[in-house]
Protein backbone atom coordinates (compact mmCIF):
# COMPACT_ATOMS: atom_id res chain seq x y z
CA UNK A 1 0.00 0.00 0.00
CA UNK A 2 1.36 3.34 -0.77
CA UNK A 3 1.99 5.49 1.56
CA UNK A 4 0.13 8.62 1.77
CA UNK A 5 2.17 12.13 1.34
CA UNK A 6 -0.47 14.09 3.23
CA UNK A 7 0.82 13.90 6.93
CA UNK A 8 -0.19 15.59 10.23
CA UNK A 9 3.21 17.64 10.05
CA UNK A 10 2.61 18.40 6.57
CA UNK A 11 -1.08 20.34 7.26
CA UNK A 12 0.43 21.79 10.12
CA UNK A 13 2.24 23.60 8.09
CA UNK A 14 0.17 24.55 5.66
CA UNK A 15 -2.26 25.69 8.17
CA UNK A 16 0.74 27.81 9.87
CA UNK A 17 1.59 28.98 6.33
CA UNK A 18 -1.72 29.89 5.36
CA UNK A 19 -2.59 31.59 8.41
CA UNK A 20 0.00 34.28 8.80
CA UNK A 21 0.69 34.52 4.71
CA UNK A 22 4.67 33.94 5.22
CA UNK A 23 6.83 31.12 5.27
CA UNK A 24 8.88 33.05 7.64
CA UNK A 25 5.74 33.74 10.09
CA UNK A 26 5.15 30.45 10.01
CA UNK A 27 8.43 29.37 10.63
CA UNK A 28 8.77 31.21 14.17
CA UNK A 29 4.68 30.12 15.03
CA UNK A 30 6.15 26.60 14.94
CA UNK A 31 9.17 27.21 15.99
CA UNK A 32 11.34 25.65 13.29
CA UNK A 33 13.67 27.09 10.31
CA UNK A 34 12.06 28.62 7.35
CA UNK A 35 13.87 26.25 5.00
CA UNK A 36 12.65 23.40 6.99
CA UNK A 37 8.56 24.70 5.77
CA UNK A 38 9.79 24.69 2.29
CA UNK A 39 10.87 21.15 1.99
CA UNK A 40 7.87 19.88 3.90
CA UNK A 41 5.62 21.50 1.23
CA UNK A 42 8.05 21.17 -1.94
CA UNK A 43 7.89 17.50 -1.16
CA UNK A 44 4.48 17.45 -0.46
CA UNK A 45 3.58 19.33 -3.84
CA UNK A 46 6.06 16.78 -5.71
CA UNK A 47 4.37 13.47 -4.18
CA UNK A 48 0.97 15.12 -5.19
CA UNK A 49 2.04 16.55 -8.26
CA UNK A 50 0.28 19.77 -7.70
CA UNK A 51 1.23 23.57 -6.58
CA UNK A 52 -0.14 24.28 -3.18
CA UNK A 53 1.02 28.16 -3.04
CA UNK A 54 1.46 30.68 -4.99
CA UNK A 55 3.68 34.00 -4.32
CA UNK A 56 1.60 37.11 -4.26
CA UNK A 57 4.22 39.96 -3.22
CA UNK A 58 5.35 38.93 -0.22
CA UNK A 59 2.18 37.12 0.50
CA UNK A 60 2.15 33.28 0.46
CA UNK A 61 -1.39 32.41 -0.87
CA UNK A 62 -2.89 28.99 -1.30
CA UNK A 63 -4.04 27.73 -5.17
CA UNK A 64 -7.06 26.10 -5.64
CA UNK A 65 -5.54 22.58 -5.01
CA UNK A 66 -3.83 23.64 -2.25
CA UNK A 67 -7.58 25.11 -0.50
CA UNK A 68 -9.14 21.84 -1.10
CA UNK A 69 -5.84 20.28 1.11
CA UNK A 70 -6.32 22.57 3.53
CA UNK A 71 -10.13 22.41 4.05
CA UNK A 72 -10.52 18.79 4.66
CA UNK A 73 -6.94 18.95 6.21
CA UNK A 74 -7.75 21.22 9.04
CA UNK A 75 -11.21 19.02 9.68
CA UNK A 76 -8.46 15.92 10.37
CA UNK A 77 -6.14 18.51 12.55
CA UNK A 78 -9.14 19.50 14.60
CA UNK A 79 -10.16 15.58 14.93
CA UNK A 80 -6.32 14.43 15.80
CA UNK A 81 -6.95 17.28 18.51
CA UNK A 82 -9.84 16.27 20.02
CA UNK A 83 -8.81 12.36 20.07
CA UNK A 84 -6.01 13.78 22.03
CA UNK A 85 -7.82 15.90 24.17
CA UNK A 86 -10.12 12.65 24.82
CA UNK A 87 -7.08 9.96 25.54
CA UNK A 88 -6.02 12.78 28.41
CA UNK A 89 -9.30 12.97 29.80
CA UNK A 90 -9.92 9.06 29.78
CA UNK A 91 -6.49 8.71 31.20
CA UNK A 92 -7.23 11.43 34.14
CA UNK A 93 -10.83 9.64 34.89
CA UNK A 94 -13.33 11.83 32.56
CA UNK A 95 -15.30 10.35 30.68
CA UNK A 96 -15.26 11.09 26.77
CA UNK A 97 -18.64 10.31 26.85
CA UNK A 98 -21.98 10.23 29.24
CA UNK A 99 -25.44 8.39 28.19
CA UNK A 100 -28.19 10.08 30.25
CA UNK A 101 -32.23 8.90 30.30
CA UNK A 102 -34.37 11.97 31.71
CA UNK A 103 -37.80 10.86 32.85
CA UNK A 104 -40.41 12.05 30.84
CA UNK A 105 -42.04 13.93 33.69
CA UNK A 106 -38.87 15.71 34.69
CA UNK A 107 -38.72 19.66 33.75
CA UNK A 108 -36.79 19.49 31.21
CA UNK A 109 -35.79 23.19 30.89
CA UNK A 110 -33.85 22.79 33.79
CA UNK A 111 -32.52 19.98 33.23
CA UNK A 112 -30.82 21.29 30.28
CA UNK A 113 -29.90 24.42 32.03
CA UNK A 114 -28.02 22.32 34.31
CA UNK A 115 -26.39 20.61 31.53
CA UNK A 116 -25.34 23.89 29.80
CA UNK A 117 -23.63 24.56 33.08
CA UNK A 118 -22.09 21.37 32.84
CA UNK A 119 -20.79 21.25 29.19
CA UNK A 120 -19.60 24.90 29.61
CA UNK A 121 -16.73 23.45 32.21
CA UNK A 122 -16.37 19.87 30.16
CA UNK A 123 -16.89 21.52 26.63
CA UNK A 124 -15.09 18.22 25.06
CA UNK A 125 -17.12 15.08 26.84
CA UNK A 126 -20.07 14.18 24.49
CA UNK A 127 -23.38 13.61 26.01
CA UNK A 128 -26.23 11.74 24.97
CA UNK A 129 -29.85 12.28 26.01
CA UNK A 130 -32.72 10.02 26.07
CA UNK A 131 -36.40 10.03 26.99
CA UNK A 132 -37.32 7.22 29.83
CA UNK A 133 -40.95 6.24 30.75
CA UNK A 134 -41.39 4.84 33.94
CA UNK A 135 -39.20 1.10 34.18
CA UNK A 136 -37.26 2.63 31.05
CA UNK A 137 -34.76 4.58 32.89
CA UNK A 138 -34.32 1.64 35.53
CA UNK A 139 -33.93 -1.22 32.44
CA UNK A 140 -31.49 1.15 30.51
CA UNK A 141 -29.41 1.47 33.94
CA UNK A 142 -28.99 -1.90 34.80
CA UNK A 143 -28.21 -2.97 30.81
CA UNK A 144 -25.68 -0.29 30.60
CA UNK A 145 -27.23 1.20 27.95
CA UNK A 146 -26.63 4.38 30.02
CA UNK A 147 -24.60 5.81 32.64
CA UNK A 148 -27.28 8.22 34.86
CA UNK A 149 -30.84 8.38 34.99
CA UNK A 150 -32.63 11.44 36.02
CA UNK A 151 -36.69 11.59 37.38
CA UNK A 152 -36.73 7.94 37.41
CA UNK A 153 -39.62 6.57 39.74
CA UNK A 154 -39.50 4.43 42.88
CA UNK A 155 -39.70 2.10 44.04
CA UNK A 156 -35.54 1.64 43.42
CA UNK A 157 -34.56 -1.94 42.72
CA UNK A 158 -33.14 -3.72 45.01
CA UNK A 159 -29.50 -5.62 44.81
CA UNK A 160 -28.63 -3.83 41.67
CA UNK A 161 -25.64 -2.07 43.20
CA UNK A 162 -27.60 1.88 42.21
CA UNK A 163 -26.46 4.90 44.08
CA UNK A 164 -30.12 6.61 44.01
CA UNK A 165 -30.87 10.38 45.33
CA UNK A 166 -33.82 11.37 45.96
CA UNK A 167 -35.72 14.58 44.03
CA UNK A 168 -38.38 16.89 44.50
CA UNK A 169 -41.53 15.45 44.06
CA UNK A 170 -43.45 16.10 41.16
CA UNK A 171 -46.76 16.78 41.30
CA UNK A 172 -49.35 14.62 38.74
CA UNK A 173 -52.71 15.80 38.05
CA UNK A 174 -55.46 13.82 36.81
CA UNK A 175 -56.95 16.15 33.65
CA UNK A 176 -59.65 16.43 31.24
CA UNK A 177 -59.83 18.50 28.15
CA UNK A 178 -62.68 21.60 28.40
CA UNK A 179 -63.94 20.39 25.20
CA UNK A 180 -63.97 16.72 26.22
CA UNK A 181 -67.92 15.71 26.32
CA UNK A 182 -67.72 14.87 30.24
CA UNK A 183 -65.40 17.79 31.28
CA UNK A 184 -68.71 19.01 32.76
CA UNK A 185 -68.27 16.16 35.60
CA UNK A 186 -64.46 17.77 36.60
CA UNK A 187 -65.80 18.95 39.76
CA UNK A 188 -68.16 16.40 40.65
CA UNK A 189 -66.43 13.61 42.60
CA UNK A 190 -69.12 10.93 43.09
CA UNK A 191 -70.26 11.03 39.53
CA UNK A 192 -66.83 11.33 38.08
CA UNK A 193 -66.08 8.25 40.28
CA UNK A 194 -69.13 6.56 38.47
CA UNK A 195 -68.09 7.41 34.86
CA UNK A 196 -63.96 6.45 35.20
CA UNK A 197 -64.11 3.13 33.46
CA UNK A 198 -66.27 4.50 30.56
CA UNK A 199 -63.43 7.50 29.77
CA UNK A 200 -60.62 6.29 27.70
CA UNK A 201 -57.28 6.88 29.61
CA UNK A 202 -54.21 8.12 27.71
CA UNK A 203 -50.95 6.73 28.41
CA UNK A 204 -47.26 7.17 27.61
CA UNK A 205 -45.64 3.76 27.01
CA UNK A 206 -43.11 2.35 29.05
CA UNK A 207 -39.96 2.85 27.96
CA UNK A 208 -38.65 -0.81 29.35
CA UNK A 209 -37.35 -3.18 26.54
CA UNK A 210 -36.52 -6.00 28.79
CA UNK A 211 -37.32 -5.58 31.94
CA UNK A 212 -41.31 -6.08 32.88
CA UNK A 213 -43.04 -2.83 31.96
CA UNK A 214 -45.93 -0.91 34.19
CA UNK A 215 -48.50 1.81 34.40
CA UNK A 216 -49.31 4.30 36.41
CA UNK A 217 -52.12 6.46 37.57
CA UNK A 218 -55.72 6.07 36.26
CA UNK A 219 -55.82 2.23 35.99
CA UNK A 220 -59.78 2.03 36.35
CA UNK A 221 -60.42 2.88 33.11
CA UNK A 222 -61.36 0.15 30.29
CA UNK A 223 -60.63 1.99 27.18
CA UNK A 224 -56.56 3.01 26.53
CA UNK A 225 -54.57 5.45 24.59
CA UNK A 226 -50.89 4.91 24.39
CA UNK A 227 -48.49 7.48 23.01
CA UNK A 228 -44.68 8.12 22.85
CA UNK A 229 -44.19 10.81 24.80
CA UNK A 230 -45.26 13.50 27.08
CA UNK A 231 -45.25 16.00 24.36
CA UNK A 232 -47.84 13.41 22.76
CA UNK A 233 -49.89 12.61 25.61
CA UNK A 234 -50.20 16.65 26.31
CA UNK A 235 -51.40 16.95 22.27
CA UNK A 236 -54.24 14.08 22.74
CA UNK A 237 -55.45 15.25 26.02
CA UNK A 238 -55.94 19.07 24.37
CA UNK A 239 -57.65 17.00 21.43
CA UNK A 240 -60.52 15.66 23.94
CA UNK A 241 -59.51 11.99 24.00
CA UNK A 242 -59.11 10.83 26.77
CA UNK A 243 -58.32 11.75 30.34
CA UNK A 244 -54.65 11.21 32.50
CA UNK A 245 -52.13 12.33 34.74
CA UNK A 246 -49.96 15.21 33.67
CA UNK A 247 -46.90 17.01 36.03
CA UNK A 248 -48.34 20.40 36.74
CA UNK A 249 -45.31 22.35 35.61
CA UNK A 250 -45.61 21.21 32.30
CA UNK A 251 -49.49 22.21 32.02
CA UNK A 252 -49.50 25.64 34.14
CA UNK A 253 -50.98 27.75 31.08
CA UNK A 254 -53.47 25.14 29.71
CA UNK A 255 -55.02 25.16 33.60
CA UNK A 256 -54.75 28.75 33.41
CA UNK A 257 -56.71 29.52 30.59
CA UNK A 258 -59.12 27.02 31.12
CA UNK A 259 -58.43 24.29 27.79
CA UNK A 260 -57.35 21.75 30.74
CA UNK A 261 -59.44 21.02 34.00
CA UNK A 262 -58.46 18.72 36.88
CA UNK A 263 -60.25 16.21 37.73
CA UNK A 264 -61.58 15.67 41.28
CA UNK A 265 -61.18 12.40 41.95
CA UNK A 266 -60.49 13.06 45.63
CA UNK A 267 -56.47 12.69 45.45
CA UNK A 268 -53.41 13.88 43.25
CA UNK A 269 -50.40 11.23 42.73
CA UNK A 270 -46.98 12.99 43.58
CA UNK A 271 -44.95 10.89 41.98
CA UNK A 272 -41.19 10.13 43.81
CA UNK A 273 -38.48 10.16 41.56
CA UNK A 274 -34.60 9.66 41.58
CA UNK A 275 -31.36 10.82 39.93
CA UNK A 276 -29.91 7.44 39.75
CA UNK A 277 -25.88 5.22 38.74
CA UNK A 278 -24.15 2.66 39.41
CA UNK A 279 -21.95 2.42 42.64
CA UNK A 280 -19.21 0.65 40.24
CA UNK A 281 -19.29 3.93 37.95
CA UNK A 282 -16.34 6.04 39.62
CA UNK A 283 -15.97 8.34 36.28
CA UNK A 284 -15.39 12.32 37.71
CA UNK A 285 -18.03 13.60 34.78
CA UNK A 286 -20.47 11.22 36.09
CA UNK A 287 -19.94 12.91 39.63
CA UNK A 288 -19.60 16.45 38.36
CA UNK A 289 -23.00 16.41 36.59
CA UNK A 290 -24.99 14.51 39.07
CA UNK A 291 -23.65 16.86 41.98
CA UNK A 292 -24.94 19.73 39.66
CA UNK A 293 -28.57 18.28 39.42
CA UNK A 294 -28.67 17.56 42.80
CA UNK A 295 -27.41 20.89 44.05
CA UNK A 296 -29.86 22.62 41.06
CA UNK A 297 -33.23 21.29 43.41
CA UNK A 298 -34.36 19.46 40.26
Amino acid sequence: MTKNPITMEALTVLDAIDRRESYAKAAEELNKATSALSYVVQKLEEQLNITLFERQGRRAVLTAAGRVVLEDGRLILQAANQLADKAKQVATGWEAKLKIAVESIVDQKLFFIVLSEFLDSHPTIEVDVRECVLSGGWDALEHDDVDLIVGAPSPVPLQKGYRAVPLKLIEMIPVIAKSHAKSHLANDEHALKAELKSMRRIVTHDTAKINITRSAGLIDSQKTLYVQNIDQKITALLSGLGIGYLPRHRIEYYLSSGQLLQLNIGRNDDSECFLAWKISNKGKGLKALSQLLIDSGL
